[in-house]
């Protein structure tokens, strides 16, 4: 048998045992009733020992000591008290369980932590209906659904995951992108990050002797343990890993100063709700407009963003700021003038095959994340716990048992996630662990037929009720509702989210997996437009449509809520344009639900753009651009789009695909200079022209 297994029926064996003994007991007592003991000396006895009781205190089961007075350490008696075992129960309404539902369904294979929520949901509804039995939703699809992305991004977000739970520093070989040299690191994992597609892992480099935010994607090779000690670290107390999932691009690092950015009262509203908590909006000394205040410590990224404002934003101190801006803009007017400027910037660059998709180094060392790539694939990638398993295996198996129901092994399979070898493999484990004495927790046999027969004992009592949710189940579970927030239609996930954390007695985000929302702040129109879709009532909304600088009323069939890069948007019908429409719901200024009820449509795939525009971030295209990226860019951009060319210099050409030409503008006066559109034509010029209008407005 092997040592895990071993292991694993070892510490089942003692919960079990002292679960059943209700009263505390001494070692010597556990050493000669609990299976898998009574074979080992004394030494090997109390290496185990505290082995077993120092990794159940890990998974959240903490075992009571009552130290003697005469300290003999004999005469310690242990006990294990059934709240440090069992999980409170929690009263979920019918809307509550179909959202929970909603959310596996949603992330079923596509979740980096899919199959420790489903175990996560199993003893979170224990009682009730199971949420995996519910009707299927579809009034919500997802774009982005925190998959990991291939099978080594997958083999280091387990093998990190691991990391942070044992408190283990790593080793691994990084792409440093600033510096563009693969680099050694040894990092203290603090916890992971998941932001617009992409994991990060945030941790102490001791290279650094501070803390680092490093994207999985750059990692190359193996991520390894640095020692073989049972711990390396701690982590701060002062640590807060919320720090890190709510950051604006520009106050990435130490600040410099703070600057004023005038805001025209057209977008002001916009700002205030989704850029608010980063600095300041108040009142123009003159005139309707407002000026925005907020501290910056990365120059190019509030360029960036002021840019991307268009015509309603203008920076307007501190002075050395205004001066950057200033010489990024003529840089972007100069190599967007004259004809002889996209040879000169192409000279010497070699052509790739446009067909295939470029791709960087896989690992750089950041303070931030930079722009996100596209999140992909179908593969789970953190397994749970075997404990976890077993015990919830246990649990179904002795509530069948009890009630005289037979099991499909099929259905059971299904229900956890297993293949068959899995569930014979723990069935067998579970067949052996006991109480001492020779009583066993219950007998399962799966039949010919395909059925589980089970015989559970009278003293199952310890796995008759659902357990603590170990730490990876509570993190999956809180993960997966912080993802899909408040845009569920059938019930709650925030009062889902408060009650779990109630019963947990903590918020497992502290420790774990950090969710980076998308988008701005937009839970009041996601709620008008749950309401509509749930009742079919028209939708009416105050739209700003960004191309055109201007809000406009929209009455829409709502149908759907869907994610994507850029945030989370209301897929509705438009009758007024007889045709599917995504308004994003950060746009939207005001949503009001309508008491005129629609009939349904049919026919219809509202969610057609998951798999493309929603989660690439790039619309559907009915043009082409060639832009050429300068060399301190282009590490970056080519993890993003396809590379057309390559120069000697660093510098590179990308493809990019747009439907209109105020979205490609836009999206290059983002990138403050390091762009230029060297084809069509067309474009080109939009572009000078609209650098020739920021730069007009810049003050002297």
């Amino acid at each position: 048998m092997a040592k895990d297994t071993e292991k694993l029926i070892r510490q089942l064996s003692l919960i079990s045992y002292l679960m059943a003994e209700r009263r505390p007991v001494t070692a010597p007592e556990i050493r000669r009733d609990v299976e898998g003991y009574s074979v080992m000396n004394e030494d090997a006895f109390a290496r185990r020992f505290y082995a077993d009781r120092s990794e159940l205190e890990a998974l959240g089961i903490v075992l009571s000591v009552d130290k003697p007075q005469d300290g003999l350490v004999e005469q310690e008696q242990y006990s294990l008290a059934p709240e440090n075992f069992h999980l409170p129960p929690i009263e979920f309404d019918d809307a509550e369980l179909a959202a929970l539902w909603t959310a596996l369904y949603l992330l079923d294979g596509k979740f980096a932590y899919a199959e420790p929520l489903r175990l996560a949901l199993q003893q979170i509804s224990w009682g009730r209906p199971s949420p995996l039995d519910s009707p299927v939703q579809r009034t919500v699809a997802l774009g982005i659904t925190g998959a990991a992305d291939g099978h080594e991004l997958s083999q280091r977000l387990a093998k990190i995951e691991t990391a942070i739970f044992r408190r283990k520093t790593i080793l691994f070989d990084y792409y440093t992108m600033a510096r563009d040299a693969l680099e050694r690191r040894r990092v203290d994992p603090y916890q992971l990050l998941y932001q617009g597609g992409q994991f990060y892992l945030v941790g102490r480099s001791h290279e650094r002797a501070a803390i680092r935010v490093f994207r999985l994607s750059r990692i190359q090779g193996k991520v390894g343990y640095a020692t073989k000690a049972e711990h390396d670290f701690g982590r701060p107390a002062d640590f807060d890993p919320r720090a890190y999932a709510d950051r604006i691009s520009w106050q990435f690092g130490e600040p410099v100063a703070s600057a004023e950015i005038w805001i025209s009262s057209r977008i002001a509203w916009q700002v205030q709700r989704h850029f608010g908590r980063y600095g300041e909006l108040r009142a123009a000394p003159e005139g309707e407009d407002f000026i925005f205040t907020t501290a910056y410590a990365d120059s190019r990224q509030l360029i960036a963003w002021v840019l991307g404002l268009g015509e309603n934003a203008r920076l307007s101190s501190p002075p050395q700021l205004v001066a950057e801006l200033r010489e990024r803009v003529q840089t972007l007017l100069a190599r967007h003038s004259g004809d002889g400027d996209e040879q000169a910037l192409t000279r010497d660059h070699v052509a790739l095959d446009s067909s295939r998709e470029s791709s960087a180094p896989a690992g750089a060392e950041d303070d931030q994340p930079e722009e996100q790539a596209e999140a992909g694939g179908a593969e789970t990638v953190i397994r749970p716990e075997r404990f976890a398993r077993l015990v919830t295996l246990a649990s179904i198996l002795i509530d069948a048992g009890r009630r005289g129901q037979r099991l499909e092994a099929a259905e059971l399979r299904e229900r956890l996630g297993l293949s068959e070898q899995e569930l014979a493999e723990d069935i067998g484990v579970l067949n052996v662990v006991n109480f001492g004495a020779g009583t066993y927790v219950l007998y399962a046999e799966i039949l010919p037929d395909g059925s589980v027969e089970v015989d559970p004992e009278p003293y199952g009592d310890a796995f008759a009720r659902p357990a603590r949710l170990l730490p990876v189940e509570a993190k999956a579970l809180i993960a997966a509702i912080d993802l899909i927030g408040e845009h569920i239609p059938e019930g709650s996930l925030e009062t889902v989210r408060g009650k779990v954390v109630a019963a947990l007695g903590e918020d497992p985000a502290r420790e774990g997996l950090q969710i980076a929302p998308v988008g701005g702040d937009d839970h009041e129109i996601a709620a008008a437009a749950r309401e509509a879709i749930t009742r079919g009532r028209l939708l009416s909304l105050e739209y700003y449509k960004e191309n055109e600088g201007q809000l406009v009323t929209r009455v829409v069939e709502p149908y759907q809520l869907v994610n994507g890069r850029e945030g989370w948007y209301v897929a509705s019908y438009d009758p007024a344009r007889h045709g599917v429409r995504h308004f994003r719901l950060d746009r939207i200024k005001s949503a009001q639900v309508t008491e005129t009820a629609f009939e349904p449509r049919g026919g219809i795939d509202f969610s057609a753009g998951v798999d493309g525009w929603l989660r690439t971030g790039e619309v559907p295209a009915s043009s082409r651009a060639h832009v050429w990226i300068s060399p301190q860019r282009a590490r970056w951009v080519r993890e993003e789009r396809t590379v057309i060319s390559e120069g000697a210099d660093g510098s590179i050409v990308v493809d990019f695909g747009y439907a209109g030409i105020d979205w490609l503008v836009r999206n290059v006066l983002k990138e403050a200079g390091d762009a230029v559109v060297l084809e069509p034509a067309s474009a080109r010029e939009a572009v000078r022209a609209a650098a020739a209008e920021v730069e007009s407005a810049v003050p002297a």
